[in-house]
């Protein structure tokens, strides 16, 4: 089993490279991580609307989609989410993951960083943010083109799901 782990907030196209590395490895899980939050400016989508948007990309291809809960206690982190995802290799390219699977002997394939800097996740959520006020999905569309899956755009739109984003910017500051 290839574990591929992540808050996807949301799934952006890093992501999707990571699992279709992991699909062409074996069996797949995708753990969405931090599954308690939802509608906070890191953390603007819930868990099912971030397994939703996950589904809709994954289409026919197969993966096994889990929830795990944040207990924000890295050192035993591992040991819960095993629980979630069960044993197999780690599929990462984030070091400090890599790292903590590591130490807890579990068996990871660390991928390099591809665009790393313009796909980080809040990155995304910003743009997305200034684009939650656009009503052309066609713009929404192209300007989202190398930074999320055309799925997951698409996902956003349907569900009317950029919106929270703008809401969430009004309540809270950005803390970044």
């Amino acid at each position: 089993m290839h574990i591929v782990l992540g808050r996807f907030q949301p799934f952006h196209c890093g992501h999707a490279w990571l699992v279709e590395q992991a699909l062409e490895r074996g069996d797949v899980t995708i753990a969405i991580g931090s599954a308690q939050a939802g509608g906070e400016v890191n953390n603007p989508w819930t868990a099912n609307q971030r397994h939703a948007m996950i589904k809709a990309w994954l289409g026919n291809r197969d993966a096994r989609i889990v929830e795990i809960d944040d207990i924000n206690d890295p050192p035993r982190w591992v040991e819960h989410a095993k629980k979630f995802h069960g044993e197999g290799i780690l599929v990462t390219s984030d070091e400090e993951t890599a790292s903590l699977y590591e130490q807890a002997s579990f068996a990871v394939l660390e991928l390099p960083r591809e665009r790393r800097e313009s796909l980080e996740g809040w990155r995304i959520r910003k743009t997305l943010t200034m684009l939650s006020t656009i009503h052309d999905d066609d713009a929404v569309r192209e300007v989202m083109k190398g930074l999320l899956p055309i799925e997951i755009t698409n996902w956003l739109i349907d569900n009317d799901a950029m919106y929270i984003l703008n809401v969430i910017g009004q309540e809270q500051p950005y803390t970044g």
